[in-house]
């Protein structure tokens, strides 16, 4: 059966007024920040967290206070990074499906992010900085950007993405890669080196500070612009070359362009938060169930969405076997199996052949 190609009525928003869902989305993920700063095994009320943000977002130095170092050294930076690496996950998976045309594609299915993780753990494992902090989200992207080529590659079939082609081809490098992952590791003489890496391949937080902001923040916001710039051409890609070319599109340059984009920071987020999977997948179909599939909506939609999911979560795997802490990834692969054979089964796509 022949993949469904989204109709020009599919890109119709849904009647629920734009800005102002927007807008209490933007309120509900910085209320979230804030509420969730204050969850730990040392509780700080929301009043509280807010007094100490506003004091130091107003230029206020450190205090003595035992709070003030929980807040703003401990807890903060780690809060900003998971509403980063949410949005950079949420936004490159919306723009993957688009791209492809697969409504489950996704940069952890596809390979993307086992390809990110050979990279960062031989920079990890080997200790080469060349390029100093920007080494091992360099390596990174080095490692998604060989992923996606060999899947890209392989999917093909007579000039044509097939869907389930793909996603077996990204599952099948996925396997491979997470195998020469597991070589390097166990090439490693140091067993604490060795732990270490592995709860960072599960996906994590833990570790953050205000050191690791800098350059996924900026890769994410610089990533954000740039692809929001292209989201009308998005939806004449994603209605098809023919109905592209006749718009003047040029879709092999965008199609690159895009892609670039998105393994750029998937790379970038999996440097600094490990495996974290699902929330490409998950985010941008909540997304669509808000504003519709025009991606000039969808799109800020999904890194509001996806900033407040990935924030929870890790709130959820700080707290739900404290004092320990739950791999991210575990509690996103609770989530997104489900919802992917859920996904599976609603679009009909065991039994399509081509996109």
């Amino acid at each position: 059966m022949t993949a469904t190609v989204p109709k020009p009525l599919a890109l119709r928003a849904a009647a629920a007024p734009y800005p102002a869902l927007l807008a209490a989305l933007a309120g509900v993920l910085t209320v979230s920040a804030v509420v969730a700063t204050g969850i730990g095994p040392v509780g700080v009320p929301a009043g509280e967290v807010a007094g100490i943000l506003a004091h130091h977002l107003t230029g206020g130095g450190d205090t003595a206070a035992t709070a003030d170092l929980i807040v703003w050294r401990i807890r903060f930076p780690r809060v900003l990074l998971g509403v980063v690496a949410g949005a950079g996950l949420a936004l490159a998976g919306a723009v993957v499906q688009g791209v492809v045309r697969n409504p489950v594609a996704d940069p952890y299915l596809l390979g993307l992010s086992h390809g990110a993780s050979v990279g960062a753990v031989l920079v990890l494992t080997t200790g080469v900085a060349v390029l100093g902090a920007l080494t091992l989200p360099a390596a990174a992207f080095c490692g998604a950007a060989t992923a996606m080529a060999l899947v890209l590659a392989m999917a093909r079939q007579g000039g044509r993405l097939l869907p389930v082609r793909l996603i077996l081809v990204g599952v099948a490098f996925g396997h491979l890669f997470a195998g020469i992952t597991s070589f390097v590791l166990a090439r490693t003489d140091s067993s604490a080196a060795q732990q270490q890496i592995i709860f960072w391949l599960l996906g994590g937080l833990s570790g953050t500070n205000w050191a690791t902001l800098p350059v996924p923040a900026a890769v994410v916001a610089g990533a954000t612009v740039l692809l929001l710039a292209r989201a009308r051409r998005l939806n004449a890609l994603v209605l098809g070359e023919e109905a592209g070319a006749a718009l003047g599109l040029n879709a092999s340059r965008l199609r690159w362009q895009l892609l670039v984009l998105t393994t750029l920071l998937t790379g970038t987020v999996v440097a600094v938060s490990g495996g974290i999977g699902f929330v490409g997948l998950i985010v941008p179909h909540l997304a669509r169930m808000l504003v519709g599939a025009d991606h000039r909506r969808m799109l800020p939609v999904a890194v509001l969405l996806g900033g407040v999911f990935l924030l929870w979560a890790d709130v959820a795997a700080r707290m739900l076997i404290s004092p320990a802490e739950l791999p991210i990834g575990v509690l996103t692969a609770f989530l997104g199996v489900p919802f992917f054979l859920l996904v599976m089964r609603a679009r009909g796509l065991a039994g399509q052949e081509s996109a």
